[in-house]
């Protein structure tokens, strides 16, 4: 099928239900971890605690993304997983900062984490199916944006609610009680998550199948868990070549990233602002920072993917996730010298910029070498390579903190860096030549 080049307006309304995903995802990737503590865990048990993330993600995408590929009603294809899984997120936002022991902020975070991938896989697919491949690289930059966007706010929301408008509120004494901005924080996520993904919903058409009959058949053929299972198997043993060469980048990207998102604010709350045990004052005020630097980096991934709207036209993909992957690598290791809450933000800038790249070129790269009629089983599977590491990491850091690293968390954020410049280098070994460009 001949597909027509979109406007810069309908660009944007294929992909604003991403911006409330990433509120969601942005709300979780900052404050789980001081949760976590607050609710009585330990910093060696953080990983395995966020475990929920990574498996969530390996069993529910490739399912959603097999069905969604044989899915047609009077919502569309992907839309009914759009709506179904911004409801259940939205829900499990609210009840988060409510939890009053730890187990109930594990079990809820595992609702979450399901409940955001089910709305997340189909958006991948949603934007390879409604653009021709050449608007491909420019749908997905402008996906960058959003995230970016919703990032920003929903990572230092806490802090702008205590700092901006005087809403204050420490945790319980010994009670393991949420701060209230953290509370309100997370029940405006929900809201915005809500209301983002009903706005794509409303405003973008997906196109029939071309051959109903055909489509049927598929859909037959493809009925039950036990079909959709085999599909998954099928479609990983018939990889083609460019998603194998990028599994190995992902696998190394995503490595370093859950390194970060799991110590960065607790182990600056120790390093920079000198904290000594969770709750404290100074303990509080160094994981909201750290929510505030996730800002930052998710702020230049913003300005960033304004630059990459215009860049990939010029500029390889392969070429430019090579750059931005080993500007992320040089911002974590930096921060294993750093001592200043303010020069944190140097180092996010790197991270930023790898984000931005992170977020749309290995999609841009993908997506053209992926047949149209399992695009979400591809896109599932291409899930793999993000989750499996960070389950490995999930298994495998706590123990490095704690007798390899003697507790101090930092260095897994500085092992994120290593990480990160691994796949800068596998980067390279991708073959990559649309229309003839290298």
């Amino acid at each position: 099928m001949s597909k027509p080049t979109l406007s810069p307006l309908h660009l944007w309304q294929l992909s604003f239900g991403f911006l409330g995903i990433q509120f969601g995802w942005g709300l979780q990737m900052a404050n789980m971890s001081p949760i976590y503590e607050l609710l009585g865990a330990k910093e060696s048990e953080l990983s395995l605690l966020w475990i929920a993330a990574p498996l969530t993600g390996l069993l529910v995408q490739p399912i959603v993304g097999h069905f969604s590929d044989r899915t047609w009603n009077a919502l569309g294809r992907r839309k009914p997983y759009f709506l179904g899984g911004a409801l259940l997120s939205a829900l499990a936002l609210i009840a988060m900062p409510n939890a009053s022991a730890l187990w109930m902020a594990v079990g809820l975070l595992w609702i979450l984490d399901a409940s955001i991938n089910i709305t997340m896989e189909p958006f991948r697919a949603f934007v390879a199916d409604l653009l021709p491949e050449s608007q491909r690289p420019a749908g997905f930059s402008v996906q960058t944006v959003l995230i970016g966007l919703g990032a920003v706010v929903s990572s230092s929301l806490p802090w702008i609610l205590a700092n901006g408008f005087g809403i204050t509120e420490a945790a319980g004494s010994g009670t393991g009680r949420i701060p209230l901005p953290v509370r309100l924080a997370f029940y405006i996520g929900a809201a915005v998550l809500f209301v983002c993904v009903l706005v794509t919903i409303l405003t973008t058409r997906e196109y029939p199948p071309e051959d109903p009959e055909a489509f049927r058949r598929m859909k037959a053929e493809g009925a039950g868990l036990a079909n959709g299972v085999r599909e998954i198997l099928a479609c990983i043993s018939a990889m083609p070549v460019r998603m194998r060469q990028l599994a190995w980048v992902q696998m190394a990207t995503w490595a370093g990233l859950f390194c970060m998102w799991t110590y960065f604010g607790t182990s600056i709350a120790r390093t920079v602002f000198g904290a000594t045990e969770a709750g404290t004052p100074r303990y509080i005020e160094g994981t909201s920072w750290g929510g505030v630097c996730f800002s930052v980096y998710n702020g230049v991934a913003l300005l960033m993917a304004f630059v990459l709207i215009g860049l990939v036209r010029k500029v390889s993909p392969r070429t430019l996730h090579t750059v931005g992957l080993l500007c992320g690598a040089v911002g974590l290791l930096s921060v294993l010298v750093i001592r200043d809450k303010y020069a944190l933000f140097g180092s996010m800038v790197g991270v930023g910029i790898a984000w931005a790249c992170i977020l749309a070129m290995p999609y841009a790269m993908l997506a053209g070498s992926l047949p149209e009629e399992r695009m979400g089983t591809y896109m599932g599977v291409f899930n793999f390579f993000i989750v499996i590491p960070q389950v490995v990491v999930a298994l495998g850091s706590g123990w490095l903190v704690e007798r390899i690293f003697g507790n101090q968390s930092i260095y897994a954020v500085a092992l994120g860096g290593t990480f990160l410049g691994l796949a800068a280098l596998l980067c390279r070994r991708v073959d990559y030549q649309p229309q003839g460009r290298a």
